[in-house]
């Protein structure tokens, strides 16, 4: 384990650099598909979940439950996550890319 260990110090950003492109192409398909539909979130800098906040009127788990049921999409309730979650769902990107347009479309189809 300590040799592995090293190698990978060895090789730097340059054994992560590949995948930190995928997760970066995804999370923008997604932000920006979310973005067209009118839901509000920022591009996260360093992780593979998008937080998006809800719609007026709608608690965290109403609209995780609104999208399950009218859209086929499961994400997290915010308040799942404690008080400061209220109001807010999270997606992964840990999907590809073609799924990731998948929802946005569906979601687009769903009246907010």
């Amino acid at each position: 384990m300590q040799e592995a260990g090293i190698e990978a110090l060895k090789l730097g950003d340059t054994i992560v650099e590949p995948s930190r492109k995928i997760y970066q192409e995804r999370r923008d398909i997604l932000v920006d598909g979310l973005r067209a539909v009118g839901l509000e979130c920022e591009k996260p800098k360093a992780t593979f979940y998008v937080w998006v906040t809800c719609p007026k009127g709608l608690s965290s788990a109403d609209f995780t439950a609104k999208l399950l049921d009218e859209a086929g999409v499961v994400t997290t309730p915010g308040n799942g996550f404690g008080d400061a979650g209220e109001g807010y769902i999270r997606f992964t990107v840990c999907v590809d890319k073609e799924r990731l347009r998948e929802v946005a479309e569906r979601i687009r189809r769903v009246k907010l």
